[in-house]
């Protein structure tokens, strides 16, 4: 029996917006990972209006059959079956011309956003881009009481947990080889970073 669709209502409010930047960026990408696909909406509704690229889903096993769900349903050409990847663990052996993340880097733990772009530092081809999406942090501070309260959310449920100091994850951008090219502010006090690797 296939496994029930999850779904996210936060992923069906922001993939519009995150589409827009998308479109923006990735007019001329064929390859790219999404690392952390969740319940998998973003991943066949980004697909669906990109055709010309590839969208690899990816997460940690328990997510893998939601994931599927959602992919078997659709039943896109340019969603290949998803794959297992913990950050922590091995990558993909596989070079791709963008990397995607959602929602993912406030709820890993520092060693596992570390561990994340030392990952897309093995995968990414020259000129690539890496996207992500996400609040941040700017200068240490919060952008908005809203953020501030999540960050409490976030920590109750994982003192590992929490939104990051943009600067911190830049400087791990730039450590492998990263410069922001653009930084897309997005409803709900959210960000959208995108980073391009250097020929």
């Amino acid at each position: 029996m296939a496994a029930e669709k999850p779904f996210a209502p936060s992923c069906e409010r922001n993939q519009g917006p995150i589409l827009d930047v998308l479109q923006r960026h990735l007019g001329d990408t064929r390859r790219v990972l999404e690392v952390g696909s969740g319940t998998g909406q973003h991943a066949v509704h980004f697909a669906a209006a990109m055709p010309w690229l590839t969208w690899q889903t990816s997460d940690r096993a328990d997510n893998l059959p939601g994931i599927t769900a959602w992919l078997d349903d659709m039943a896109l050409p340019n969603t290949p079956p998803t794959i297992e990847l913990d950050v922590d663990g091995p990558w993909p052996d596989a070079t791709f011309d963008a990397v995607f993340t959602a929602n993912s880097l406030h709820i890993m733990g520092w060693p596992q956003v570390e561990a994340f772009f030392a990952g897309v530092g093995e995968v990414l081809a020259k000129n690539g881009l890496l996207i992500v999406y996400g609040p941040f942090n700017y200068d240490g501070d919060f952008t908005s009481d809203s953020n501030r309260a999540f960050e409490q959310w976030l920590k109750d449920r994982d003192p590992a947990s929490g939104i990051r100091d943009f600067e911190a994850v830049d400087a791990l951008a730039r450590g492998i080889g990263l410069v922001l090219i653009k930084d897309n502010a997005m409803p709900a006090n959210n960000r959208c970073l995108v980073w391009r690797r250097g020929g």
